[in-house]
């Protein structure tokens, strides 16, 4: 089994959207039994909380129910446990990095790398926006959700 993991700051907007998105691409991709999904966030700010509301709300606009998850804090057993570390933006890249075991820095990568949109490299943070961001985010990740699969495809017997 393939296991991924989704990484934003506090593990209630844009990480959880990933979770949701991908599992619901796993889902109709038939690969459930091949690929474990989870996600964390960088800070301890909102653990065991649900994600916000406009993060469901927009996930659920597109059929992708995020209200079983719950927030928590990324931690140095993860990089064993997962195969894949995926960070929603740079920052976040670069707080996993630091605290990533030696010689597993090969799993940390930037979410949108997976993507085919190679203007866009990190995806947005919407809680303190307005208007659309939280739309922007579903497609960001919609998109990189589609290019990880057929990564995972490629490089890996599912």
């Amino acid at each position: 089994m393939i296991k991924v993991l989704f990484v934003c700051m506090g593990n209630i907007c844009r990480s959880p959207t990933a979770e949701g998105v991908f599992r619901h691409k796993v889902t109709e991709a038939g690969l459930s039994e091949k690929i474990y999904i989870d996600s964390a966030g960088t800070h301890a700010y909102h653990i065991g909380k649900q994600p916000d509301t406009r993060s469901q709300q927009a996930a659920g606009k597109r059929n992708i129910d995020l209200s079983s998850q719950r927030a928590r804090k990324v931690n140095t057993d993860d990089f064993e446990e997962f195969d894949y570390v995926i960070a929603m933006d740079m920052s976040n890249m670069d707080d996993l990095q630091a605290i990533c075991p030696i010689g597993l820095e090969n799993k940390v990568h930037p979410f949108l790398s997976f993507s085919a949109n190679t203007r866009v490299k990190e995806v947005p943070d919407p809680y303190y926006g307005s208007g659309n961001g939280f739309e922007t985010v579903l497609d960001l990740i919609e998109e990189a959700a589609d290019g990880l699969i057929a990564h995972l495809q490629k490089h890996h017997t599912i």
